[in-house]
């Protein structure tokens, strides 16, 4: 198998199993479902089974972390046990916090499927709204092709299947709802020009190449009189280490000998990277007034400035651009549905989020479980989706 992660989710997206987007319907929440949208409800066993492939993609994602199921809840026995087994560091925490952090992990889960079953709805509301179809033959097309790429064998492609938890009507719908959503995409533009290449190394010439850099020798005195007496000690035979040491205040270079490589214009006091900048090379220039006191200077060697041809960085600046009105176009057919269906999408209370009308964002505590899980794993806690 070249992958264990098949057709990526929009967004990471999970969907669920193929609904008909109706027209209008009550807007309560039957029983059986957790939520509706625009009247069609999503129900609890969509839920259910979602949450399990979620959970065994986040056990094998965070090795570690406390295994949450569906079915685990209210006790959590299943993650009081993993936790006890697997992370030591928690093993004198009490079962009422762990259980507290586990009903915490299995809320963060909750809301993220919530998120992907809702959102789905979105795009295939959005689609119907906008006359975008998607026929069987594309998907099973997409289907086909994208097998092909990442299993050798149909064997390969049901061990994946067994492995997340997913049957050939999930996959398969998943690849609608990706089909569905890259035509929403494709409403907004999504390709880049020549003239806006161009325009953008234009703009950004600083990105395309290095400055002009220069070594330099200095040293920094606190009066004038002092700074006289180092160049004129200079001038006399005496080393760069030698003054540096005894006249310099600079901490960085007093014993050094002065040294400060590889300095581009403005990077300094101003006064000296206006002296600097202006100087012949290995030539001994000072005192300089400047904001800390005064320099004496020698520019010890000069780097040229390179800067790359718009040929050169047009390939950079190509994807570059790519990746913003990618997201630009991304953030557009997401705030679009939320625009349109929010409203229409009603949740049980046990089952609100942030894609659920009148939703409010409750406090969340400091879990116990996550942060031991994160040092356990070394990764973060965040459920994968």
């Amino acid at each position: 198998m070249k992958s264990k992660r098949f057709i990526p989710a929009l967004g990471a997206f999970f969907v669920l199993i193929a609904l008909v987007i109706s027209g209008c319907g009550s807007s309560g929440v039957p029983d059986g479902a957790v939520a509706t949208m625009a009247g069609n409800p999503i129900s609890l066993k969509s839920l259910n089974h979602w949450m399990f492939v979620a959970a065994k993609e986040q056990a094998a994602q965070s090795p570690g972390q406390p295994v949450i199921v569906p079915n685990d809840p209210p006790n959590f026995s299943k993650c009081l046990s993993t936790v006890r087994a697997e992370i030591p560091a928690l093993k004198k925490t009490s079962d009422k916090q762990l259980r507290a952090d586990c009903k915490q992990l299995f809320t963060t889960l909750k809301a993220q499927v919530m998120d992907f079953l809702i959102k789905a709805y979105w795009y295939q509301a959005d689609a119907h709204k906008m006359g975008i179809k998607v026929t069987d033959k594309q998907v099973q097309t997409a289907l086909a092709a994208a097998k092909k790429g990442q299993f050798s064998t149909p064997a390969q492609f049901q061990a994946f299947l067994t492995s997340t938890g997913q049957t050939v009507q999930d996959v398969t719908y998943r690849v609608r709802i990706q089909q569905i959503y890259t035509k929403l995409l494709a409403k907004h533009p999504t390709t880049v020009s020549n003239a806006q290449i161009a325009a953008y190394y234009n703009s950004h010439q600083s990105q395309f190449g290095t400055p002009e850099l220069r070594d330099l020798k200095i040293v920094l005195t606190k009066t004038q009189a002092q700074a006289a007496k180092a160049l004129s000690a200079l001038k006399s035979g005496h080393s760069w280490t030698q003054v540096a040491k005894q006249y310099s205040t600079d901490p960085t270079t007093k014993n050094k000998g002065g040294v400060l490589l590889n300095v581009s214009k403005g990077q300094q006091d101003a006064a000296l990277s206006s002296a600097a900048f202006s100087a012949t090379p290995n030539k001994l220039l000072g005192p300089i007034k400047g904001q800390f006191g005064y320099y004496v200077l020698e520019v010890t060697k000069i780097t040229p400035a390179k800067t790359r041809t718009l040929a050169q960085s047009s390939a950079l600046i190509k994807q570059t651009l790519l990746t913003q009105l990618q997201t630009a176009a991304q953030t557009a057919v997401n705030n679009h549905a939320k625009q349109d269906w929010l409203s229409k999408t009603q949740c049980k209370a046990t089952y609100a989020m942030a894609d659920c009308s009148g939703y409010k964002a409750p406090k969340i505590a400091t879990s116990a479980v996550g942060a031991g899980a994160a040092g356990a794993a070394g990764a973060g806690t965040t459920p994968a989706g």
